[in-house]
């Protein structure tokens, strides 16, 4: 079964808040959990991503696609980063998601289905 791994969190909060020591951690920890990831076959992709400062939001206004710096989504933590990962039961993914979520404090876990609902 396949499933995304959402990890929350702020990289502004995180450099006023961590040690570099943390940080230096924390990375060495992703390196090493996506290289077990990797090395077991259950690695299907995985991405960090930049700063919400960096992001765009697009809506429809008047039944047009615009694209705006915000406002986004309320939330103090935003998705940094995913690893969508195949494994043999939801309970390996939440041994998983028990690992990551010492690092961010919010780890969502998702089914990627193989296809639409069924109708």
């Amino acid at each position: 079964m396949k499933y995304m791994i959402a990890m929350f969190g702020s990289a502004e909060e995180m450099g006023a808040t961590k040690t570099p020591e943390w940080i230096g951690e924390m990375i060495q920890f992703m390196i090493a959990i996506d290289g077990r990831l990797r090395d077991s076959g259950e690695m299907v992709y995985n991405e960090g991503l930049a700063d919400p400062s960096q992001a765009k939001v697009v809506r429809l206004e008047n039944g047009q696609p615009v694209a705006t710096d915000g406002p986004f989504a309320e939330a103090k933590e935003s998705v940094i980063g995913f690893w969508v990962v195949d494994v043999a039961s939801e309970q390996r993914a939440l041994d998983i998601c028990a690992e990551i979520v010492v690092w961010s404090e919010v780890v969502e876990l998702r089914p990627v289905p193989s296809g639409p609902p069924e109708q």
